[in-house]
């Protein structure tokens, strides 16, 4: 079962993020290998604004523990916590670096030749359609506005993790 979780950074918390960083990377370690996609959202100075997991767990339970029990969470560096099931459409692993995600509350689809993940949202329980989610490469944040339905919201991206 797949899971989206992306936590909205609170207003002034970025040096608690950063001071937290070694012990969320901690925490997703034991995760690593059902880690779909996983990475900040960012401003347009480069800083963190969000934190992004798709991941593949056994149920809502481990779900909620991941996203519950995460140091930037319990730390109090997110405003709020976007928790839904995920149906992956593309079926594959995201190859690229960086890019934009975009979140749409609705049914209309997020249209690029370039997405690298895309999936449907739903409630925790499977029931009510909650929207999409993708991530996808485009020349600007404009160019992916553009890829967008009406009521998304688009914020740049990059793939995170303990780098090499």
């Amino acid at each position: 079962m797949q899971f989206f979780v992306y936590g909205r950074d609170r207003p002034g918390s970025l040096q608690l993020k950063m001071d937290l960083t070694e012990h969320h990377w901690t925490f997703l370690d034991p995760y690593a290998d059902r880690l779909i996609a996983r990475g900040p959202t960012l401003d347009d100075h480069g800083d963190p604004t969000g934190s992004l997991h798709i991941v593949d767990l056994p149920d809502v339970a481990a779900a909620r523990t991941f996203a519950y029990e995460e140091p930037y969470y319990l730390g109090g560096v997110f405003e709020s916590v976007m928790l839904c099931r995920y149906v992956n459409l593309l079926g594959r692993a995201v190859p690229s670096d960086s890019g934009y995600l975009v979140i749409a509350g609705g049914v209309a689809p997020i249209t690029s030749k370039h997405l690298f993940a895309y999936g449907d949202l739903f409630a925790l329980d499977g029931a009510a359609h909650a929207g999409r989610a993708a991530l996808l490469q485009a020349p600007s944040l404009e160019a992916a506005i553009r890829s967008a339905p009406d009521d998304a919201t688009v914020h740049p991206w990059r793939r995170g993790g303990r780098q090499p």
